[in-house]
């Protein structure tokens, strides 16, 4: 079960981490004359286009999230919560905070993404889990708070950027909610809307576009960072759960700032040092987790990507050609055993 952790959660997790994580000193060396917003705007239309067109180019002309009609409320919260309210209230707190300020109070998503899921979604956690978590955010808040000076910031400054993460907190575990379906579709119209959404209220302040070359790039940077990133982060969503996709997302910092230091010669310094083992330390106890109980599975009717494993036996039509993974409508049937597992769309039970 170890090795499945690690091959269906926690590596895309990883993955999108670093995606992300290189994204924001490439996106700043692009960008620098920008309006912040400005920026943010280009690189979820990057994702939200990017990725539209790679759906249909790669399903033929079809587009589909794979997300049942009962469940579009929760596609409706994910767009308002992660791509209007947190980016907006983001940048009503940064216009008079400093970065520093800013950069610690931006770990609180972390952690409010984790308290929603283990309080309000009842997410299975352990002390074990509980502990790597607690590594991981203290080697990002060791990234940011060595050497600065953090001069005093507005109450409603620091609230609204508090605010910002705790609506991405809730976009987090929404998101949660509709993992089964396409990644790439839900991905996809979170970026557009995102997009659209923070480009349009840039114009409106005033703010101008780059010239066409560095659009162009920041387009290409955002289907990357953030489109390929978050098709990544849904799928691990799907295998082991909110709170431990939150954590190992975590790690985005410490691989943007390792970058920072390559391409801008920056010492890392003994913080840096210290963060990554902390890092380390989180990471390492997360990848060894091991969780197996008898637990039972309810009938259920839904459709997501699978393999023909201990969960997914039943029939299929005359026109199936063999190929795995595979996605179609499919019903589970009441089943009660014990093995290895993770909160993952199929193992939501009481503990």
């Amino acid at each position: 079960m170890e090795r499945q952790s690690l091959a269906v959660g926690a590596l895309p997790a990883l993955c999108s981490a670093f995606l992300f994580g290189v994204t924001t000193p490439l996106a700043k060396a692009l960008l620098v004359s920008a309006h912040p917003l400005v920026t943010a705007g280009l690189l979820y239309l990057g994702s939200g286009l990017g990725l539209t067109l790679w759906i249909l180019v790669q399903d033929r002309g079809r587009f589909s999230m794979g997300v049942p009609r009962s469940d579009w409320p929760w596609l409706a919260g994910t767009v308002m919560c992660g791509g209007v309210a947190a980016p907006a209230l983001l940048m009503y707190g940064l216009a008079q905070a400093d970065a520093a300020t800013a950069a610690l109070l931006l770990n609180l998503e972390v952690v409010f993404t984790a308290l929603i899921a283990w309080i309000a979604f009842t997410e299975a956690t352990s002390r074990r889990v509980v502990a790597g978590f607690v590594a991981i955010f203290v080697g990002s808040v060791l990234l940011v708070l060595p050497g600065q000076s953090l001069r005093p910031t507005p109450v409603g400054s620091l609230a609204a950027i508090a605010g910002a993460c705790l609506f991405w907190a809730v976009d987090n575990n929404l998101t949660r909610r509709i993992s089964a379906g396409d990644a790439r579709g839900i991905a996809a119209i979170k970026g557009l809307a995102a997009g659209v959404g923070n480009t349009a209220l840039a114009l409106a302040m005033g703010a101008a576009l780059p010239r066409a070359t560095l659009t162009a790039d920041a387009l290409g940077l955002g289907f990357l960072g953030y489109g390929v990133s978050l098709v990544l982060f849904v799928y691990s969503l799907r295998n082991i759960g909110t709170a431990r996709t939150g954590a190992y997302f975590a790690t985005a910092p410490f691989i943007g700032s390792a970058l920072a230091i390559a391409l801008y010669g920056q010492g890392g310094g003994m913080a840096f040092w210290e963060a990554a083992a902390f890092m380390v330390l989180g990471v390492w106890l997360h990848l060894t987790e091991h969780h197996a109980h008898e637990h039972g599975h309810e009938a259920l009717t839904h459709n997501h990507a699978h393999v023909h494993d201990e969960h997914h036996q039943h029939e299929h039509g005359a026109t199936w050609d063999g190929s795995e993974p595979h996605s179609h409508e499919h019903r589970h049937e009441p089943l009660r055993h014990s093995h290895p597992h993770f909160p993952d769309i199929h193992h939501q039970h009481a503990h």
